[in-house]
This record gives structure tokens, sequence and C-alpha cells, in this order.
């Protein structure tokens, strides 16, 4: 099946400056990918040159197999697009604002009669249909630009940065309702927030420098790079001897160990890449008659999988930066 977004060497340059750098990636149809990465790296950059609003420097670009380039009003047509500072016109009403929307996006008046009040029933926003926008918070107003996104019935939603600005109650709201709306839309979110993607993507881009550095779900990440995973274990037990005797274990790396003040010992094992050595740990403190209290392994989060390939992607750059410097002493 042909992806639903197709990128292909995509290089944006701005007055001598590389926002994008020979950028490809897939999006597949259903799919909700989360385009992750801290502020400057090139998201936004990506959305505005998928959605038609700037042109790139180079590459190609698809979408629904359609090009960007070539066929712009085309891909327009199949593109929700809710941007990142979400534009409305807040001395407009929540309806009026849809109607004229709807009318801008051509859509004939039986199907603006049927569309505006399933995308306000969709996004929750039906309770403020009659009043102003600008009196709405911002998480409402959100909501608006989800509804507006939504009206022509998009095979492809591109949401920028939608819970930036949102208390905790909002986000949960508007995560919930990304993740709902992901049952009928592709969806390619783009967030520097690393939650956003943990709980609502089934795929994530990691993008840094205008580079990308990854793509995959996060359990695959963790297990390709392996980032933390340390094993932790209390045990009742001399400390020389618990040490001495975990550090034996098969698969164990590494082994730190402390005295607790209630006569514990706290053990940090490293297992080694790929390797789950619990069985042996615990059979090895059965066998030397320890007693145990604690064995778990840390969960590697989205977070500690993100700053280990950025900083690696930091060095990498600096050490490029310096070559150039000294190509030019």
């Amino acid at each position: 099946m042909q992806p639903m977004i197709k990128v292909e060497d995509l290089t944006k340059r701005y007055a001598g400056v590389t926002a994008l750098n020979g950028v490809s990636f897939e999006v597949q149809r259903g799919e909700i990918v989360g385009f992750l990465g801290p502020n400057g790296a090139g998201k936004s950059t990506a959305m505005r040159i998928l959605t038609g609003f700037i042109p790139a420097t180079s590459g190609r670009v698809q979408v629904a197999g359609l090009d960007v380039f070539e066929n712009s009003l085309e891909v327009r047509e199949r593109v929700g697009y809710m941007p990142e500072n979400n534009p409305l016109y807040t001395d407009m009403r929540v309806t009026e604002y849809l109607k004229f929307r709807a009318k801008l996006k051509r859509l004939p008046r039986t199907e603006r009669k049927e569309r505006i009040p399933e995308v306000m029933e969709s996004t929750g926003i039906k309770d403020v249909a009659h009043r102003i926008i600008g009196h709405l918070s911002k998480g409402y107003r959100q909501r608006v630009g989800l509804a507006d996104a939504l009206l022509a019935e998009p095979d492809l939603l591109i949401l920028d940065e939608p819970t930036i600005g949102l208390d905790p109650v909002q986000i949960r709201q508007v995560r919930q309702l990304i993740k709902d709306l992901g049952k009928r839309h592709t969806i390619l979110l783009s967030t520097h927030i690393l939650p956003e993607v943990e709980m609502t993507c089934n795929r994530v881009i990691i993008i840094h420098h205008g580079r990308i550095l990854a793509s995959d779900t996060p359990d695959s990440l963790t297990k390709t790079l392996n980032a933390g995973g340390l094993i932790q274990v209390e045990v009742r037990g001399p400390v020389p001897e618990v040490q001495a005797g975990l550090r034996a274990v098969e698969n164990v790396e590494s082994v730190e160990a402390k005295q607790l003040e209630d006569g514990f010992v706290q053990v940090m094992l490293a297992p080694k890449p790929g390797t789950d050595p619990r069985e042996k740990v615990y059979q090895a403190v059965a066998s030397h008659g320890w007693t145990l209290r604690e064995l778990t392994r840390s969960r590697t989060t989205l977070e500690d999988i993100f700053v280990q390939i950025t900083r690696e992607e930091d060095e990498a750059e600096e050490e490029r930066r310096e070559q150039r410097r000294s190509v030019l002493r």
C-alpha cells in the first residue's frame, strides 16, 4: 500500500542556515506518528513544506501519492493542518467561524450543514458553539482549531505542537481527542514534549539539527539502543560477598553496591546488551541464603532514548564544526 507521506532527501535552507538536511521518512496510512525534537530541530519547517505553505530547497515530498510541489492544491484538499499558534478569528462565534472556514474549503451548502455539527461533536465543542472564540479557554480554542482541520474530512491531519500552552487537564483532554481521531485519520504530530508522543503515538521520528536520527516504535528503540535497563536488587547480606556473588552472575556487566541504614544492601546491576539476567540473579541470591527484598529492572523511557540520541548527535555536530574550522585555518 502506498504510504500517506513519503519524504525523500528533503533540504531547506534559510539565508545560509540549513533547517532540514537531507531528511527522508515515511508515514503509513492509519498511523499516529510523533515528530519529536527540541525547539529549532526543523519540525515546523518540515510541517510547512508538507502542507505546501513554504517550498523546499531540494528533495521530494508526496502526500497520498501526490507531489506536494506539483499538485499543491490537490494535496491541501487532503490535509487538515493545525499550526503551532493556531490562528483563529477571535471576534467570531464558533459556529460562524466554522461556517466561514467551510466556505473557504469549498464545502457544498448541504455538506456544510451536516459536517459542522459532526466536527463539533467529535471535538467536544458543541456546548460552546455560540460563544465568541476570544472568550474561550486555550483548551477550547485548540479544539476549535482541530474542528477546523477536520472540516473537509482530510486523509491526513498535521498537528504542530497541539498542546502548547495548555494546563494539565486540557493536555489530557486534547491527547485523548487525538487518539480518538487516530482511529479515522492518519496523524503526524509535531512536539518537543516527550510524554505527548509516549501517550498518543504508535511510532516516533526523532529529528535534531535538521537530521532524522531515529524512526521506530518507542519499544523497538529501547531494545535497539539498550538505554538504561539497570537491575536493582536489595538483599540482606555482607556487602563484599553480595557484590562479588552478583558480579559472577552470567550476563552481568557491572555491579555497584551500597549499604542501607536498615541493614540491607542495594545493588545496581548493568546487564550486557540484549540480556535479562534477573532469573540468574535470583538463583544466586537464593544459593547464598540472602534475604531478597527487591529485584526489579528499570523501565527505559522515551526521555532516556531522546537524551541518548540527541547527545550523540550534538557530539557529532560539534565534531563536524571542528573539522570545518580546521579546514578554514
